[in-house]
């Protein structure tokens, strides 16, 4: 384990977020919050232990896969913990466990809050708040890519363990380009959702702090009622528009913009995200009809922007599903186990894996009706090899019993079984609100400070596909 290289590149990481800290400056000063001074001493801590870090530890030596691990962990708790800092410093967030724990939730972008009134939060410290979203979106480790090789390393190793999804797509030669390439996709795409949403009448602060939120598919909002403060069906379509779009895979967006018009039809994985959208909406809708709205329009608006906002994990709301029947809070429930496609910035399990899941299911039925048979998995015309299934299966079952054991783990801190339950799910698929005392109208304040430590380690979890982390508990990862 090369941990001079290590170090090194976690303070690249740690002076990056000093840079990104005096982002929120503009809008400090045009309000008068008097956020500003703490702000500043906060990105001038970040700095000064980024370059501690940094100066002394050059490396010429390339990454192996045991470093890149090491490094996307450590970089994402390093930076959540320096990241809390201008909160406490601000007195927006006195306690460090609530600092820590809203700004692991917006860098993996859960968007589960421990605020109770947003709105009283100055702007510097609400846009660094969203802020964290959009770098944690694409994933900031992503974005040093770009960087890597003026210091010295190589990134693709990083790569590997960063990007969401069961297999990323190198979409260039070189793993600085596919950097680049996709971190561009993601600020047009962002610009443009930024620009619609100021036509919808928000303010630039506004529109900037809800594109944060829904190209991350994070959640994080200016208001305390969400999207919902609008009551406005253009901002409502607009940013249903971008959640949907930020959870389909970002090579597909890419091809797209380089004149390749049909990459989206061609993608199964797609196909069935926009079909599994579809008939979740439809039936949300029904359901809501009957038991809450009467009203066709009405059922079908509240229902499209929740559906699509659980299922890639964005977690804005305009609607209080608390108050739906039964089935529609299942409904949602279960959407938030589902998730975006691979490559994308939605968490969860991903909708490819569900796929491969289902497809695995229906293939024992055939082996049942034809024992002696060879049939294959195909997904799209092409055979899906068995230890892809493998690698699928042991997935899904790791994160099935990471859900139930933290359920457990929740119940021990005084929660209920339906928010402890909901709660993990909501944390461990970065998807912030839950049910019950953990609703959409509700927020994380109530947990104890043991449990807001555990659903920040569920976040974290989720956010790097589970593997990236408990790898590190595995011995002989750390044997020569």
């Amino acid at each position: 384990m090369n941990y001079r290289v290590i170090l090194h590149i976690l303070g690249a990481l740690l002076l990056f977020e000093g840079l990104s800290l005096l982002l929120p400056l503009p809008f400090s000063y045009y309000y008068g919050d008097g956020d500003a001074q703490a702000i500043i001493t906060s990105a001038l801590i970040c700095l000064g232990c980024g370059a501690a870090l940094f100066l002394p530890t050059g490396s010429k030596k390339d990454l192996g896969i045991r470093e890149g691990f090491v490094i996307v962990a450590l970089g994402w708790t390093l930076l959540a913990a320096f990241g809390a800092i201008p909160f406490v410093i601000g007195g927006a967030i006195p306690s460090y466990t609530d600092a820590f724990f809203e700004t692991m939730s917006g860098f993996t972008t859960t968007g589960a809050s421990i605020l109770p009134n947003v709105e009283t939060v100055p702007h510097g410290l609400l846009f660094w708040r969203s802020l964290t979203h959009w770098l944690g979106g694409m994933g900031i480790i992503v974005l040093s890519l770009a960087i890597l090789p003026i210091l010295g390393v190589g990134g693709m190793q990083l790569y590997k363990a960063e990007v969401p999804g069961p297999s990323p797509d190198k979409l260039s030669p070189r793993i600085r380009d596919t950097a680049k390439i996709l971190w561009v996709v993601y600020f047009l795409m962002s610009a443009l959702q930024t620009g619609l949403l100021m036509l919808g009448g928000m303010t630039l602060f506004d529109s900037l702090c809800h594109t944060f939120g829904s190209m991350a598919t994070g959640g994080f909002s200016t208001k305390n009622t969400s999207v919902g403060y609008y009551n406005s069906l253009y901002i409502e379509i607009v940013i249903i528009f971008f959640m949907f779009m930020a959870g389909v895979n970002f090579s597909l967006h890419y091809a797209f913009l380089k004149g390749n018009f049909k990459s989206y039809w061609k993608d199964r994985e797609f196909l069935f995200y926009i079909k599994f959208t579809t008939l979740s909406i439809l039936f949300v809708t029904i359901v809501v009809y009957f038991s809450n709205y009467h009203n066709a329009g009405q059922s079908l608006r509240a229902a499209a922007f929740q559906v699509v906002s659980i299922l890639t994990t964005t977690g804005f709301v305009t609607a209080d599903f608390e108050k739906w029947a039964h089935a529609g809070q299942i409904a949602l429930l279960v959407l938030m186990f589902v998730g975006g496609c691979a490559g994308s910035t939605g968490g969860a399990i991903k909708v490819i894996r569900f796929m491969i899941v289902l497809k695995q299911g229906v293939l024992e039925l055939r082996k049942l009706l034809h024992p002696n048979a060879y049939i294959p998995m195909r997904l799209g015309g092409r055979v899906i090899q068995p230890e892809v299934v493998t690698e699928v299966l042991g997935f899904f079952i790791i994160y099935m019993l990471i859900f139930i054991i933290g359920s457990i783990i929740m119940t021990c801190f005084g929660l209920d079984l339906v928010t402890a339950g909901s709660s993990v799910a909501a944390t461990l698929g970065n998807i912030g609100p839950g049910l019950a005392v953990a609703g959409p109208m509700d927020n994380y304040a109530f947990v104890p400070a043991g449990g807001k430590w555990a659903l920040s380690f569920f976040m974290l979890l989720g956010r790097l596909e589970l593997y990236t982390i408990l790898i590190l508990f595995v011995p002989e990862f750390w044997k020569k």
